[in-house]
């Protein structure tokens, strides 16, 4: 599969087909200067931001557009892995061709090699016909292997294979089918660290990151936060026919914040606050989930979340020692270095349900606490 492997600039290989696309790279660059429907804000084919480190992908994506490259994005989870995989189809000499996007993850192990290769009728329980798969369903245009660190290792090893000779085999056939179709992959994980941890081959890693990209998060973006967040609800005020503004405390937070969900958090912030404003748009907190405060509990370690109260995490602590010495409330009373009076106390004033009715005699209280060094 010739297009898979990484190609030489179009110029030198085909200059029909370079002159193509330098005239839509030209046209892309055109539009961005034209005016953008916020001031200030850049875009290049579905990306928007005009911080330095986004302008720096826009050329790297502009250039390996022009080749057929395989290319490896490497982006935490909501900083626009797939948008950034789909400009540069867009971008690219194969932008007529289908772009098919699959998530890795999202596939049954069992089944990810027929829905990637295809299969033949009989080939496996419920094949009851022939089935081209995505290599052929993208033929011509762009395949994008989302997460593809979710795939199997035996998974990896084929494709790997056709990566590296252009051919693919059908589940249940001998009969070799040529591709003809460039691959993007995508990862939140670093690869190296995936590679250490065997959920990457490395030799993969090295086939697919021919043209390595990187989609940073926004945290890194400070300069692109709230021109975001002025796209998001401008889109959202032509959508709904109103005119919502952001309050000056709103824009404080979206600088402020750190963002972890990326610009998918940040347009899922936007899009709740302007569905409760009424002319003016607050965004108080953009935490979205509601977290239950139970403690994390892991092997013999527990955690609680940031700004539980003190007596729940205390409680929290008592009751999960306690049910870590398997009842044993002499022993998580030493456990935890208190007596076991206190300790009594204490399961007590938390109801019923948490302690027996019984309460332990003086001289055993008085012995642990002094065996405990209790000051409580």
């Amino acid at each position: 599969m010739p297009s898979i492997e990484p190609g030489l600039p179009a110029a030198e290989r085909d200059d029909e087909r370079a002159e193509r696309c330098n005239e839509k790279a030209n046209d892309t660059r055109r539009s961005d200067t034209a005016g953008p429907r916020v001031a200030g804000l850049q875009s290049y084919g579905l990306l928007y931001g005009s911080s330095a480190i986004m302008r720096e992908l826009y050329g790297q994506i502009e250039r390996v557009a022009l080749t057929d490259a395989t290319a490896l994005i490497v982006g935490e989870s909501g900083t626009g892995k797939e948008l950034v995989a789909r400009t540069i189809h867009a971008q690219s000499t194969r932008r007529d061709g289908p772009f098919i996007a699959v998530n890795c993850g999202a596939i049954p192990d069992d089944l990810i090699e027929a829905e990637l290769f295809g299969h033949e009728k009989g080939s496996f329980t419920g094949a009851v016909q022939a089935r081209d798969g995505h290599f052929e369903h993208a033929r011509g245009g762009t395949l994008f292997l989302d997460e593809v660190t979710e795939m199997s290792l035996l998974h990896q090893v084929k494709l790997l294979r056709a990566l590296e000779t252009g051919e693919y085999y059908p589940v249940g056939s001998n009969e070799a089918i040529r591709g003809d179709v460039r691959i993007i992959a995508a990862t939140n994980r670093d690869p190296v660290t995936a590679v250490k941890e065997n959920a990457l081959r490395e030799d993969l890693m090295y086939r697919l990151a021919v043209f390595p990209l990187r989609a940073p998060p926004l945290r890194e973006r400070e300069r692109d936060r709230e021109l975001l967040a002025q796209l998001f609800l401008t889109e959202l005020n032509e959508e709904s026919g109103t005119q919502k503004v952001f309050s000056k405390r709103a824009l404080e937070t979206v600088r402020n914040w750190s963002w972890p969900g990326n610009v998918r958090e940040l347009k899922n912030a936007v899009y709740r606050a302007f569905i409760l404003a009424e002319k003016t748009v607050e965004i108080a907190h953009p935490q979205l989930v509601p977290r239950v405060k139970k403690p994390v509990t892991q092997g013999d370690a527990m955690s609680v979340w940031i700004g539980t109260p003190l007596a729940d995490a205390q409680k929290q602590i008592i009751l999960g020692t306690l049910k870590y010495c398997g009842g044993d409330k002499r022993l998580a009373a030493r456990t935890l270095g208190v007596s076991l009076k206190t300790l009594y106390n204490r399961l007590g004033s938390y109801g019923a349900e948490d302690s027996d009715a019984s309460t332990p005699d003086e001289s055993t209280s008085d012995s642990d606490a002094s065996e405990a060094g209790d000051t409580h």
